[in-house]
């Protein structure tokens, strides 16, 4: 399967809890809810949303990778509420080595839950069986122990720690690398 074919139309995924689906422009409020949270935004390569009109432009640009059919993330919807509570997509995919890149952000207030590990375990199964992928990997922060816990509790196994591998809000930062095979 190729990109164009799942990404032109990605699909919505369900958990026992939650449903991934495409984000939408009316999905703004719940995600400026937890993109201006410096706790979220810690430990990932984005700033921490200082207006709506920062979220906005970043649905924007995310309605514009699903339109050129390039990786782009799916909403995480919480059923209890119907609120995003979060984000998780592939960053990278490299179809012809069939490994690709998993990314995610969720709300604090959701954090140490089993949200997370729900999300990627769906996202994982969606990448073995429809995108004809041999490896998933992960990669967090030196000292993001929630997600390295995550990356654990999927079934993802530590690789190693790249030192120094990315720049990022102005200094350079160890990855820590996790991965798992189908």
């Amino acid at each position: 399967m190729t990109a164009k074919n799942i990404f032109s139309n990605l699909p919505t995924l369900e958990t026992e809890r939650l449903i991934l689906r495409k984000i939408t422009m009316d999905d703004a409020e719940d995600l400026f809810a937890y993109t201006s949270n410096e706790a979220v935004a810690k430990y990932v390569t984005w700033n921490a949303h200082e207006t709506i009109h920062d979220t906005k432009d970043f649905i924007q640009f995310v309605l514009s990778r699903y339109a050129s059919n390039s990786p782009a993330p799916w909403a995480i919807v919480y059923k209890e509420t119907n609120k995003v509570i979060g984000t998780i997509d592939f960053v990278n995919w490299q179809e012809y080595h069939k490994v690709a890149e998993v990314g995610y952000a969720l709300s604090k207030e959701y954090w140490g839950k089993g949200i997370m590990s729900e999300s990627l375990e769906a996202v994982m199964k969606f990448g073995f069986e429809h995108m004809d992928l041999v490896r998933i990997q992960a990669f967090c922060m030196v000292g993001n122990k929630g997600s390295a816990r995550v990356m654990e509790k999927a079934g993802m196994l530590y690789e190693g720690t790249k030192r120094k591998i990315v720049y990022i809000k102005g200094e350079h930062r160890d990855l820590m690398g996790y991965a798992i095979t189908k």
